[in-house]
């Protein structure tokens, strides 16, 4: 439907826990198209969440298979409501940006492996599990619905954030 602009830190909305989504009705699909949108205008963007284009509501988009690192791994383009992270194992340190924080890259310690539960805008309930660079993505972008940033979860503050060159 349309691009949305992202909504940059400190603004208030990115630090909120979003509310579940009661219905799915055409505001909340209007929403999807809207976050799958304004994630494939980003550059090198491989998720977005509802906060991040400034509504409070328990939404994201994935998908990481046009990604080097997501390509071999993934289950294709994810549109989820009410997402859960039903179990999780794992961890590595990756190196994370965002584009609500755009300065700024850092390394963040994430499960490695998850499994997954949420609901499709027809209504379905999807469960799989996920892992690797994938599994890190649901992760960042949930933690956007219960008013985390990849900042929060920064390894080390000592070696853990990195300003990104020829930033413009």
């Amino acid at each position: 439907m349309a691009v949305k602009e992202i909504v940059t830190y400190p603004d208030p909305i990115l630090k909120q826990v979003c509310a579940p989504v009661q219905a799915i009705d055409d505001e909340v699909k209007k929403l999807i198209e809207d976050l799958v949108d304004t994630m494939h205008a980003g550059p090198g963007s491989v998720g977005v969440a509802a906060p991040q284009i400034g509504v409070s509501m328990r939404v994201c988009v994935i998908d990481v298979s046009k990604n080097r690192h997501g390509k071999e791994n993934n289950h294709g383009l994810l549109l989820m409501i009410n997402p859960e992270i039903v179990a999780k194992s794992g961890a590595a340190v990756m190196r994370e940006g965002c584009m609500s924080v755009p300065d700024y890259t850092g390394d963040v310690e994430r499960a490695t492996e998850l499994t997954l539960r949420f609901t499709e805008p027809d209504g379905n309930v999807r469960e799989f599990d996920a892992s690797g660079f994938e599994a890190v993505a649901i992760q960042h972008e949930m933690d956007h619905l219960d008013g985390f940033l990849f900042l929060d979860r920064i390894a080390s503050l000592k070696t853990g954030l990195f300003r990104r060159k020829n930033y413009k």
